[in-house]
């Protein structure tokens, strides 16, 4: 059994540290990653520490309180989840940016870990930057071995588009771990709310979009297994769906036969 600390590496969204902003907010998904990650760790018998700061009162109180945080636990491995921004590729070149990992310097116990993670996220298609070295990053200065983890590009298309949490997630915990993990998905439940930049898949063989929410309502497609749909607001498990010509320019669908990804 080791243990571990892993944190969003920036305050929340809507705080004085939020992450970088471009296709994708980094302050979100990074904390989508850590969850999960968190999870995948667990559910392998490991000890994980959850070091997030949310709101802290500047940049510099946010590094401060996440290293006091880590501090706190003798781990084998301190991570910090992050999103790379830089390359304002919004529209796509056919080429991912890609990932790295950062260590604190080439001897530390970390670099073992951050090569692994690298070449398994680097599996899921994006282009592999390798590990890199900081003398000057505060996460990489906490009493354990540190690496922050770059996953990928925010403001690069390409990197948006192939990137999922899950995915992300899985690829880091099988590199930390040095394994592959087999895990049963579990679809998560519907709840009534704003699903907006949720994605999710059909999982029916053939699922009909209705005009509004509702069976009395007209179909106005119909979509196949697999089909990936973007949300909107769910109410009593009827999902507004982007891009149909239903009713206030949404689809509409079964909850029953979604699954969120």
């Amino acid at each position: 059994m080791a243990v571990f600390s892993v944190h969003a590496g920036h305050g929340a969204s809507d705080s004085k540290s939020c992450g970088a902003i471009g296709l994708i907010n980094e302050s979100d998904e990074a904390r989508k990653v850590k969850n999960e990650l968190i999870k995948l760790l667990r559910n392998e018998g490991h000890v994980v520490y959850d070091t997030t700061v949310n709101y802290p009162t500047s940049s510099k109180d946010c590094l401060n309180k996440i290293v006091k945080n880590c501090n706190q636990f003798k781990t084998d491995l301190d991570i910090s989840i992050h999103f790379n921004e830089g390359v304002n590729d919004k529209k796509g070149n056919k080429s991912t940016t890609g990932t790295e990992v950062f260590c604190h310097n080439p001897f530390s116990s970390s670099v073992k870990y951050a090569k692994r993670v690298t070449k398994k996220i680097s599996d899921l298609g994006f282009k592999n930057r390798g590990v890199k070295y900081s003398l000057k990053l505060a996460v990489l200065k906490t009493k354990n071995p540190g690496m922050l983890i770059e996953c990928c590009f925010v403001d690069d298309f390409d990197d948006v588009e192939l990137y999922n949490y899950k995915t992300m997630a899985k690829a880091i915990a099988e590199g930390i771990l040095n394994k592959e993990i087999s895990e049963k998905t579990i679809s998560e439940p519907f709840k009534n709310g704003d699903y907006n930049g949720r994605k999710a898949k059909v999982t029916a063989n053939s699922l009909n979009v209705r005009y509004d929410r509702g069976t009395e309502y007209g179909i106005v497609a119909k979509l196949p297994k697999e089909t990936v749909v973007e949300l909107g607001w769910v109410v009593n498990g009827w999902a507004a769906i982007y891009n149909y010509k239903g009713n206030k320019g949404f689809g509409y669908v079964n909850t029953k036969y979604l699954e969120l990804i």
